[in-house]
């Protein structure tokens, strides 16, 4: 078991924004950087949190990854918009794609927004976490242009990305419901966490580079690769072939077709469906069936080794509560990568260590 390191929040956010400098970013996009990753690992999500800055870095200096860049817009009919994300920080990008999808649900009533070719948008359930904050419901469909990691169900080898999906609702008075999900049993930086801290991956999971069953998590990390299950068999691969053809070919305009070409990017496409439910519905019917509804589910008598039943978003508050409280781990394996990562970009990794109080 590797080590671990319990950072307080601040001071992550200090060794992260120190790190994102050495891309090159902008005062603006280095906060937006830093508090999307920072998130990320306050709700638990540690797999699009800040281990995954040295893919970044790696990304950038091939030259794949643009700091700086600015949605372009490709198709605007209103309510329908095309953009380009310029292969941007993808938490620059999909920040002024939300906000301009914001803008247009409020004045149109609901938006269909298209993007494309933005680097890495991390964790998707912070886009619909805006939207509900401005009393707007969104659905999102996310393909992965990188190397395939997925395995279709029967299939024995990867053909696609973990392909992620999102919905964010409203509830007045109370927490958002915020589903966010990868189509994979686990998003591919789980598998990395795992294997940094030198643990197991559960039974049917992961098939190992000759199709059979394995709980090593090295298989979705180093070669000889293997790859990830969808979730659910069937059901999550369906879901996962409609996000590569509604995020990819339709918004980005690029799918997955071909073995791993050796690039370190990670290309998202997503398409963004975000509207007033207060334009479609009666609002007290709606908020009152929605939360009788909550209720009525979270009643009901838990099962041997669950406290109570939670409900999407729920895992991601408790999470949040208690790493702020007691700081945010992260193991030494991924502290080292990057520490190493800091050198890369011409930066002193003494003070990463110093910043973050290790």
């Amino acid at each position: 078991m590797a080590q671990m390191h319990l950072i307080p929040v601040d001071r992550l956010r200090d060794a992260v924004r120190y790190l994102v400098k050495g891309f090159g970013s902008d005062d603006r996009e280095i906060e937006l950087v830093t508090e999307n990753l920072v998130q990320a690992n306050l709700t638990g999500h540690d797999s699009h949190g800040v281990g995954i800055l040295p893919r970044y870095a790696e990304a950038y200096l091939e030259g794949s990854l643009k700091p700086n860049a600015q949605i372009q817009t490709r198709m605007d009919n209103g309510s329908m918009i095309g953009l380009d994300g310029e292969c941007g920080f993808g938490q620059a990008i999909g920040h002024q794609a939300m906000e301009l999808g914001i803008a247009r649900a409020k004045e149109h009533g609901s938006c269909i927004l298209a993007l494309g070719n933005s680097h890495h948008l991390c964790r998707i359930g912070a886009w619909a976490e805006m939207t509900v904050e401005q009393g707007l419901i969104s659905i999102h469909f996310v393909n992965v242009i990188s190397r395939p990691i997925v395995a279709p169900f029967g299939g024995g080898d990867a053909r696609f990305g973990t392909n992620p999906f999102t919905v964010g609702i409203p509830v007045p008075g109370q927490d958002p419901i915020l589903l966010d999900f990868a189509t994979s049993v686990i998003a591919q930086g789980k598998a990395r966490v795992a294997l940094n801290k030198g643990e197991q991956l559960p039974p049917g999971y992961l098939i190992d580079d000759q199709g059979r069953p394995t709980t090593e998590p090295v298989y979705a990390v180093k070669p000889p690769l293997g790859a990830l299950c969808t979730f659910g068999e069937h059901k999550g691969f369906g879901l996962a072939l409609i996000c590569e053809l509604l995020g990819g070919a339709l918004a980005g305009g690029m799918t997955t077709q071909s073995p791993p070409d050796g690039k370190r990017r990670i290309i998202n496409g997503m398409l963004s469906i975000i509207f007033d439910p207060a334009k479609l519905a009666d609002g007290s019917i709606f908020e009152h069936e929605m939360k009788a509804f909550i209720d009525w589910v979270k009643a009901s008598p838990p099962q041997p080794g669950y406290d109570y039943v939670r409900v999407a978003g729920e895992p991601e508050r408790e999470s949040r509560a208690k790493r702020l409280a007691q700081g945010v781990p992260v193991d030494e394996t991924t502290w080292n990568e990057m520490l190493e990562t800091a050198k890369k970009l011409g930066l002193d990794p003494a003070q990463l260590q110093k910043l973050a109080g290790l």
